[in-house]
C-alpha cells in the first residue's frame, strides 16, 4: 500500500474482536490486500492489509477518507476481548462516518465469512 498524507486528525479508538478476527480471517483466505466494497456508503470502499484497513473514495481515484492503524495485536492471547487501534482521519467530513463505515465493513466481512 503506498504512502499516505499526513492525517488531519488521530484518534485512540477500538474494534470489536469479532470484527478484527473476521477481517483477518479474511485476509488469510482471500489474501494481501483484500478491497471491500461498502454496501451502505456509496463509492466508499476499505482496503484490507496487514498494518492498516484504509477506507478510500472510490470516485474520487481513492482519495483516503479514513484509517484504522496501529492495531495493538502483539502478544494477544484473548481472542474476544477488543482491539486497540489508531483511527486515522484524513477528510474533513471522515468522523461523521467512522463509527457507520466499520459498522456497515464488519457486515461485509459476516458475509464473506459465511461463504
Amino acid at each position: 500500500m503506498e504512502t499516505l498524507t499526513l492525517p488531519w486528525r488521530i484518534f485512540p479508538k477500538t474494534i470489536e474482536a469479532a470484527c478484527y478476527n473476521r477481517g483477518r480471517l479474511a485476509l488469510l483466505r482471500l489474501g494481501y490486500p483484500l478491497r471491500v466494497t461498502l454496501l451502505k456508503h456509496r463509492g466508499l470502499e476499505v482496503i484490507l492489509d496487514k498494518t492498516m484497513w484504509l477506507c478510500v473514495d472510490s470516485n474520487k481515484d481513492d482519495q483516503p477518507i479514513l484509517a484504522w492503524r496501529e492495531f495493538q495485536i502483539r502478544g494477544r492471547r484473548n481472542l474476544h476481548l477488543p482491539i486497540s487501534c489508531e483511527l486515522w482521519l484524513y477528510h474533513s467530513y471522515a468522523g461523521l462516518i467512522m463509527g457507520s463505515a466499520l459498522d456497515d465493513l464488519d457486515q461485509v466481512l459476516e458475509n464473506y465469512a459465511l461463504k
